[in-house]
């Protein structure tokens, strides 16, 4: 079996890269639409101040999210075939996690709305802080803690955020 490349590690990276951003894209979408429409609904005219401002954040930090996870194929189109490919896996992996932490933003604060407009503050708040735990523990804490685990002799610097942000 023949080693690969550098050139074909970045490929690979990125394609890997690409896969990723699929999977948040579609998450961003759906959660960006949902914020599109709700003030379209009948409900939405007896939201408090409080309410209102949330929304707003969480609009703010979907479209953010959005922006983030879709431009790497800006990118990819600015900077087709000129082999800058470890440039665009570097860019990409920073609009990603970049992305990751707005959809995080917006998924907390879509949770504080609904649940302040159906229940008490206290308990949305409570609710909306075990859905940030929640959300960190799958997205951060897990991930990270997991990094030094497994076989020694695997070679994986690949999906290492380090590697790709060239650090």
């Amino acid at each position: 079996m023949s080693k690969e490349t550098e050139k074909q590690r970045w490929q690979r990276n990125f394609a890997d890269l690409l896969q990723e951003l699929r999977v948040a894209q579609t998450g961003v979408q759906i959660l960006f639409a949902f914020l599109l429409t709700l003030p379209f609904s009948n409900g939405f005219t007896r939201i408090t101040e409080f309410q209102r401002d949330v929304y707003i954040v969480a609009l703010l930090a979907a479209a953010a999210a959005t922006a983030m996870i879709i431009s790497p194929v800006a990118f990819h189109r600015a900077l087709f075939r000129q082999g800058r490919k470890p440039e665009l896996v570097r860019f990409a992996h920073r609009m990603a996690s970049g992305g990751l932490a707005f959809m995080l933003i917006s998924m907390v604060s879509a949770v504080l709305l609904i649940t302040d407009f159906v229940l008490s503050r206290p308990v949305a708040f409570l609710l909306s802080a075990v859905t940030a735990l929640w959300f960190l523990a799958f997205w951060v804490i897990l991930p990270f803690a997991r990094r030094g685990w497994g076989d020694d002799e695997i070679d994986d610097d690949d999906d290492d955020p380090q590697v790709l942000a060239g650090d």
